[in-house]
């Protein structure tokens, strides 16, 4: 169950670096993200969303070695790094729902909880011994 679940939140994870790549690239969504107030980003903006698909991606391999289907940290990095990932998105959810974006509300927010609710789930109960 725990690599299912595992798999879910990576693919959700690969959709939302997709998503800001297509932001990185000029695409006017921008109300979705950073707190709504541009549909086009601003060349800064651009920069988060580039720093926000490494981030997404770091998750993928931290959330697929939290369920011991790869193994790029150490076991103690990968173990702390699985329990502040659901935090960070329960943060970034928080955070959307602060939104002064509706959009941002309502699609990021949802997103983000369910991030949250699925890589703590692997946090929880994740851990497939490496060899």
């Amino acid at each position: 169950m725990p690599v299912i679940v595992a798999l879910i939140a990576c693919a959700l994870l690969v959709g939302l670096a997709s998503f800001h790549a297509l932001l990185l690239s000029g695409k006017p969504w921008g109300r979705f993200v950073f707190g709504g107030d541009h549909d086009l980003l601003p060349d800064r903006l651009r920069q988060g969303s580039g720093l926000a698909i490494a981030i997404y991606l770091l998750f993928v391999l931290i959330t697929l070695q939290g369920v011991g289907l790869i193994s790029p940290f150490s076991e103690l990095v990968g173990i702390i790094a699985m329990w502040v990932i659901p935090v960070a998105f329960f943060a970034n959810f928080v955070m959307n729902a602060r939104s002064r974006s509706r959009s941002e509300q309502l699609v990021s927010g949802p997103i983000n909880l369910v991030l949250a609710a699925l890589t703590l789930i692997v946090a929880i109960t994740g851990r497939v011994p490496l060899n």
